[in-house]
């Protein structure tokens, strides 16, 4: 449907924001590695530093080297995937996307999602639907009981010969009418079988509203907490990666001046890494929410496809 297509095409273009954000952190981090690098190959060639330390930042600097690699190639696998997606003749075709944050939606309301989903969700409207039509089914069966009054009409030409007759032949063009009336009172039990059929059919239809019902009301209340969980874990790692961010700051300037080794700071480093990574999964994981909750509730094409 239109609406999956459309979740999906949404979430893997989130996806792909998502990989070159974190290209773009991989990247900073390299550069950062490549600084200690040079700082600790000119102290080395000096004596300042030791061999170990030197032989340390290279294996730093080549892991994040190789991180960054892997990631380009995630980069490309999520662009490709889009392309899929989109059916694009040239699955291959490079671009580079507008978007470089994940912009999402903290403030949904759960109410008004029930609401809309209990009148325009797609899965639950046909099912809807399937009701009403077993329910036109069932009155049809039941119009067999009553008395029937049948309207003919047509239009024609109709050419009588006669052998023994004074009138050798006869034509009439015209309109003709008739009415016919009548009841059916015995059909071998056929009308009482459709009409319980017809009935049965109502209630398993209505058993499947309900149940669909049931499990809609189920999904939403799973997506609405991994959504709510997400924009709280989001706000702590918000500041997570500013506390982060800046205690790299303090330990790079803390390196230059020798007063910290190496291996802390490559801590830090790391440290400022992760929180990165973890506020980008929580961002994605926030929007990923939003689309499926919006795709219950029936707005995902309002929301995404304005008019």
């Amino acid at each position: 449907s239109l609406e999956d297509f459309t979740a999906s095409l949404s979430a893997e273009y989130q996806n792909l924001i998502r990989q070159k954000i974190k290209l773009a952190n991989l990247k900073t981090s390299l550069d950062l590695s490549r600084d200690r690098l040079y700082i600790v190959e000119a102290s080395y060639g000096i004596g300042a530093a030791s061999g170990l330390d030197y032989q340390q930042a290279q294996v730093d600097y080549n892991a994040d080297n190789s991180a960054y690699i892997a990631q380009q190639e995630l980069v490309e696998t999520a662009r490709l995937n889009l392309n899929r997606l989109m059916a694009l003749e040239d699955v291959e075709h490079y671009y580079d996307i507008a978007d470089s944050l994940i912009i999402f939606d903290t403030g949904l309301d759960k109410a008004r999602l029930w609401e809309d989903a209990m009148n325009h969700n797609t899965q639950l409207m046909m099912a809807i639907k399937n009701k009403s039509i077993s329910e036109l089914d069932y009155r049809k069966a039941q119009s067999r009981n009553y008395p029937y009054l049948r309207l003919n009409a047509g239009y024609g030409y109709r050419y009588n010969w006669y052998d023994n007759s004074s009138t050798l032949s006869q034509s009439q063009l015209g309109p003709s009418i008739g009415l016919s009336a009548g009841i059916t009172l015995f059909d071998g039990m056929n009308r009482r079988r459709e009409q319980r059929n017809a009935l049965i059919e109502i209630e398993n239809r209505d058993l499947m509203v309900e149940k669909f019902k049931t499990a809609l009301r189920a999904d939403m209340a799973k997506l609405w907490t991994s959504y709510t969980n997400n924009i709280k874990l989001w706000e702590i790692e918000k500041n997570n990666q500013i506390v982060a961010q800046s205690n790299f700051e303090i330990a790079m300037e803390r390196y230059r001046l020798r007063e910290l080794s190496g291996l802390e700071l490559r801590e830090a480093q790391v440290s400022l890494l992760t929180a990165e990574e973890r506020l980008l999964t929580a961002e994605y994981n926030i929007k990923l929410c939003e689309i499926s909750l919006l795709q219950l509730s029936g707005r995902l094409l309002e929301y995404y496809l304005p008019e």
